[in-house]
């Protein structure tokens, strides 16, 4: 992937596509997406796995910390804290919003909220994101 994909937020990773994750926006204040809960993603409960819902997560915490980058940057998480409140089940759409609790020159602490399609808070998630300089090709 290019250093202009990485940079764009809306250019979503791979992994990000695989999983069926859409951006709806995505600016220095608010991230916002969204997750269809299909077959693939749910737990033999038959509900979102905690494991799709944190890679949701922390893929709008990427691209919030994304936002603050400049040319030659990149981001790594390197915490994350996930509080599960509701199950979201097969059928339904995740939402998403991250906002920046603190946005600095080596870290960015994000908080994703996910809500069920109806509204209700379904998880808190709180993690940091480094900064790093990428390493020059060669």
């Amino acid at each position: 992937m290019d250093d202009d994909k990485r940079l764009d937020p809306h250019a979503l990773p791979p992994f990000a596509q695989h999983i069926g994750m859409r951006l709806i926006s995505a600016d220095k204040d608010r991230v916002v997406g969204e997750l269809p809960v299909t077959p693939e993603l749910v737990n033999r409960n038959g509900v979102l796995h905690g494991g799709a819902l944190m890679s949701f997560a922390d893929n709008m915490g990427g691209t919030l910390a994304t936002l603050y980058l400049t040319p030659g940057q990149m981001t790594t998480t390197v915490e994350s804290k996930t509080n599960f409140l509701r199950a979201i089940s097969l059928g339904d759409i995740a939402r998403a919003e991250a906002v920046p609790l603190h946005a600095g020159r080596r870290t960015v602490v994000a908080e994703t909220r996910i809500y069920l399609g109806d509204g209700k808070l379904a998880a808190v998630v709180t993690q940091t994101q480094m900064t790093l300089d990428r390493s020059p090709k060669g």
